[in-house]
């Protein structure tokens, strides 16, 4: 069975940028390459600082639209894994 994954790279400028993937090293290689996503060929170099597992390849990319909806402060909290990921503020579209 396949396994998917939503990820948060941290670009060196400091921005964030969600994406999904089958492979989070090949992907964040790709991304560090020049490879990757347009948004991260200028950005780099890119670490990956949050990885999710989906057990499809729908719930991977619909999780990936719904960290891109958030804020940054949401995504900051994803990543660090605080309380403050479930505040009611955080996840109002």
């Amino acid at each position: 069975m396949a396994e998917y994954f939503c990820y948060i790279l941290e670009c060196a400028d400091g921005t964030l940028y969600t994406g999904w993937t089958t492979d989070p090293d090949r992907r964040l290689h790709e991304h560090n390459t020049g490879r990757g996503a347009h948004y991260t060929r200028a950005r780099r170099p890119l670490r990956l600082v949050y990885l999710e597992e989906h057990p499809d390849r729908r719930s991977a990319m619909q999780r990936e639209l719904q960290i891109k909806r958030r804020g940054r402060r949401h995504k900051l909290a994803l990543i660090e894994r605080t309380p403050d990921a479930m505040d009611p503020e955080l996840n109002e579209a």
